[in-house]
């Protein structure tokens, strides 16, 4: 039996030099942005440096670290109660707090302007009751970085909620009872170990948050705020310096990537002591009267703000518009959104697939470090891969015009760059994160020797593949269809720059409506988002409730 196997890879090494193309393919955006350096911005980065650059880190940075603490806040306090408390309403509010994952960001903060702004129904309604003029009173200002912070808080919270509440929920019941033998107080116990056995997933629900955030373009465009995603777009478009605008991007790719380091470096030192947590689980503490109704009114109130109170909001906006909309122009926005997002997803799952079955099948060293390297594209914003993507894709295509002219005589316009090949591509480098770790999971459950007995039975790696792994990864592949097909839906700042002319999705035209204060209109737009958004949250709250009846 052991000479089938090792027959069989010898077999397939073209499949693993293809693998390996792919991954170099993949990992172009990154190295187009570390050779950007090469033809230095001297005058630009003098420009910068001068006027902007500081505004540019400073507020890329308070957004972040506000918007992890924002995020670490709520999420925390919401998993705690939820994972240590059993309260009226428990059951509900589990799931609930999950919504606000189907708002995007750029969507809330379009709609929360659109209600607190002077003209909004909550200003309207305050001068109505107190008789107060335009200018006489004091009104927090939205559209600013506090504003942004919150936007961004409330939809991002759940990633903190979904780690932080399995790891407070499988704690030892032992480690403590045995800080209490020892004389701690319940807070001390809850400070000194509760919260330092929490500590690896908090801080990886925090990370991505921050990630997020330092990512985000909508929001922070509306709201005037100057972040290394709205430079690199001015730097690009406005200034028409395509490799100041990669060296931009490098930077903010440089922030992100520090930060997903230093994630990982405090997870590696903690999680041991997470994964000792065993024997008897601690049993909530049932929460009666008036302390149970607070602490359930509290957790209603961030699905309330992050995704109920939006969502009535844009639908009472397309209510009032659906007359002002051409039909036939929605449905031709939702038919290209809908394909895009669908032809993307299969082409990234079904290269997730092959990645996640090569590593299976080919633990060389330099094919996981260039795996690693690969499924990275999700920790970079879509602005910095989209930078990255159509530089190479730019210079291909004059090259191919180049021949093509040399040859015939003519130009075959931009086949790469200005099609969408660059679009997908984009996506691909992004989200092949997404499929990849979900695929991987379920090829981790499947144990090696169900391949070795296929194998023996004369069935090459394939066929093993067709035959009995995927059957049995169907859930997985199918989740990742989908998280992939929402995410691809949602994407912004990468498809305002890639999309090709006169080819619009559902977010963009939201963005430009919103853009032009036509906030009623863009309501349309953005309400099929949300509620398409809806779809992995309803898998997220059924992937959920085994564990929950296992409690």
């Amino acid at each position: 039996m052991s000479s089938t196997p090792s027959r069989a890879l010898v077999r397939l090494n073209p499949w693993r030099l293809l693998l390996q193309l792919l991954c170099v393919v993949l990992c172009l955006p990154f190295v187009t942005l570390l050779l950007s350096w090469a033809v230095p911005q001297w005058s630009l980065w003098q420009h910068l440096s001068e006027h902007v650059l500081w505004d540019y880190i400073s507020t890329t940075l308070l957004l972040g670290f506000g918007v992890g603490i924002g995020s670490l806040t709520l999420g925390g306090a919401a998993a705690w109660c939820i994972a240590r408390y059993r309260f009226v309403g428990h059951g509900v509010l589990s799931w609930l707090l999950l919504l606000p994952l189907a708002m995007p960001a750029y969507i809330i903060a379009y709609t929360y302007t659109g209600m607190l702004d002077v003209a909004g129904p909550v200003q309207a309604a305050l001068r109505n009751l107190t008789g107060w003029q335009l200018g006489g009173y004091w009104f927090p200002d939205i559209r600013s970085l506090s504003g942004a912070v919150i936007m961004l808080s409330l939809v991002l919270y759940p990633y903190v909620y979904l780690l932080a509440r399995n790891a407070f929920a499988d704690q030892a019941a032992s480690l403590a009872e045995v800080s209490r033998s020892l004389g701690l107080s319940q807070w001390q116990t809850f400070w000194r170990v509760t919260v330092p056995l929490a500590r690896p997933a908090l801080l990886a629900g925090t990370a991505l948050a921050m990630m997020e955030a330092f990512a985000d373009y909508g929001t922070v465009q509306y709201f005037g705020l100057n972040t290394f995603t709205t430079g690199i777009f001015r730097t690009w478009f406005g200034m028409g310096n395509t490799w100041g605008a990669a060296q931009l991007s490098s930077l903010l790719g440089v922030f992100v990537l520090l930060l997903l380091l230093w994630e990982r470096h405090s997870r590696r030192h903690l999680t041991v002591y997470q994964s000792r947590a065993t024997g008897r689980k601690v049993a909530p503490l049932v929460l009666s009267g008036w302390r149970g109704v607070g602490v359930a009114c509290l957790c209603a109130l961030l699905p309330a703000v992050g995704f109920l109170i939006p969502a009535v909001q844009l639908a009472s906006w397309v209510w009032q518009s659906h007359q002002q909309w051409q039909w036939q122009d929605f449905t031709t926005l939702a038919l290209n959104s809908v394909m895009l997002a669908l032809a993307s997803a299969m082409l990234i799952v079904t290269l997730a697939l092959a990645l996640a079955y090569g590593r299976r099948l080919f633990a060389t060293k330099v094919y996981r470090a260039q795996l690693q390297l690969t499924v990275l594209g999700y920790a970079l914003p879509g602005t910095v891969l989209a930078v990255g993507a159509l530089l190479p894709l730019g210079m291909a295509d004059r090259g191919i015009n180049h021949i093509w002219r040399y040859v015939t005589g003519d130009t075959v316009g931009l086949v790469l760059s200005g099609t969408l090949f660059a679009l997908i591509l984009v996506y691909t480098v992004r989200f092949i994160t997404v499929a990849f770790h979900n695929v991987d999971t379920g090829l981790n459950r499947i144990t090696p020797d169900m391949d070795r007995a296929a194998r023996s039975l004369g069935h090459g790696p394939l066929s093993v593949l067709r035959r009995i792994h995927l059957p049995l990864l169907r859930n997985s592949v199918l989740a990742a269809l989908l998280l992939v097909f929402v995410d691809v839906l949602k994407e912004l700042p990468a498809t305002l720059i890639l999309r090709p002319f006169n080819f619009n999705t559902l977010a963009v035209k939201a963005y430009e409506l919103a853009s032009d204060e036509r906030l009623t209109q863009a309501a349309l737009p953005a309400l099929t988002i949300v509620l398409v958004g809806l779809v992995p949250v309803v898998l997220l709250t059924r992937a959920m409730k085994p564990s929950k009846e296992n409690r």
